[in-house]
């Protein structure tokens, strides 16, 4: 009886070894398998590279600025039309004439006003947090005593803060070095990508994709070229909006260099976060420096960023990119929760882009921009 099982029981253990070398591991499985770990990989390099693709980010939306200039020097230059690469430098050597304009007629005044405010902004912060400057503040604004000493103890409760902020000012100094070197090579990059960018586009198609596929992707990629260049049309909008505010609230309080303190508020509009807390603090230093109304001036500056981020931003985007300015706002604040500053910059053409992704995937006929995009591309891709 034994036997005639042992047989059996060793074939039926045979077929189940031989059933697992077949099935574990599968072809598939493998296949998704080093897709995750390929996923994952990539997303290493990415962050470990993070700096770097910033950068290259950055020379991509400096590109986009210069763009509607190099393809009106391009069409109407006196020397060299039609040809890309001469506008590209005629653009260049335009935007440093107006750079040098501007250093020569306002650099040297401001740059004294600012050190002046950054030599006494260390004093003003010890008088802040002792609560010393609260008697200048009622004395200037005609204050009795219950007044001041209740503003002192309000300084004097929050004198970490104030230590903090200073503790801040001295790092910000410490880095900006570094953050100008890294800025100066923006233009230089975006050089190559304004004079090759359509060729370097069309060869990772080509490269990169079947053949099948590349004229889908190719019609995708030239929305998503109508998405970034309406985005940063809009960031100029928004940046003349700042530069007539700042330029018409000083000259009403009678601030030293208005215009020109207004023109850089303006062109630091362009940096998220820190452009406008950089215009704010050299504003408000200058306001402590001269003895002027700093107080009403910090409160207009405050109500502006509001009015800026809540209204402006919001519905200038959504009506450049035709999505909802509701969107603008979550994308905004989803961009500051996971990336900070730069999750602030690139939140919204992000959220533009895969915008048009899905709705090229869903409803092909319906995708946005579709239309402005077709009358901008190439005969054949049309």
């Amino acid at each position: 009886m034994h036997r005639r099982c042992a047989p059996r029981s060793r074939g039926a253990f045979q077929q189940m070894t031989d059933d697992l070398k077949v099935k574990f591991p599968e072809r598939r499985t493998a296949s998704v398998l080093l897709t995750i770990l390929l996923f994952a990989a990539l997303c290493a390099i990415a962050y470990g590279a993070r700096r770097v693709i910033l950068l290259f980010v950055l020379s991509i939306f400096f590109a986009y600025l210069m763009n509607p200039a190099v393809k009106f020097l391009q069409h109407h230059s006196l020397l060299f039309r039609d040809l890309r690469g001469a506008a590209v430098i005629e653009a260049y050597f335009a935007v440093l004439i107006l750079i040098g304009l501007a250093t020569y007629s306002f650099a040297p005044a401001v740059v004294r006003n600012t050190l002046k405010a950054v030599d006494q902004v260390p004093t003003i912060l010890d008088r802040v947090s002792n609560g010393e400057i609260a008697g200048d503040i009622g004395d200037k604004y005609g204050w009795n005593d219950e007044q001041k000493a209740r503003l002192r103890t309000v300084l004097v409760r929050h004198r970490e803060d104030s230590q903090g902020l200073l503790r801040w000012i001295d790092r910000s100094l410490s880095q900006a070095a570094q953050i100008v070197g890294w800025l100066a090579l923006i233009p230089v990059l975006a050089i190559f990508l304004l004079r090759d960018g359509d060729r370097i586009a069309e060869g990772a198609i080509q490269t990169f994709l079947p053949q099948k596929h590349q004229q889908s992707v190719r019609m995708v990629a030239y929305q998503i070229h109508a998405i970034l260049a309406s985005y940063i049309r809009a960031q100029v909008l928004l940046c003349f909006l700042s530069l007539a505010f700042y330029t018409t609230v000083l000259l009403i309080f009678r601030f030293p260099h208005a215009i020109a303190l207004g023109i850089l508020g303006g062109i630091l509009e362009f940096v998220p976060v820190i452009g406008w807390m950089s215009t704010a603090a050299l504003i408000i230093g200058i306001g402590m420096a001269n003895a002027l109304h700093w107080v009403w001036m910090t409160a207009l500056l405050l109500l502006w960023r509001v009015v800026q981020d809540y209204f402006n931003l919001p519905r200038a985007l959504g009506h450049r990119l035709e999505i909802h300015p509701l969107t603008v706002i979550f994308a905004v604040l989803a961009g500051a929760e996971v990336g900070g500053i730069i999750g602030i910059y690139l939140a919204v053409p992000v959220a533009a882009s895969l915008f048009v992704i899905w709705r090229s995937r869903t409803h092909p006929e319906e995708s946005p921009l579709a239309k402005d995009t077709v009358s901008e591309l190439p005969p054949s891709v049309a």
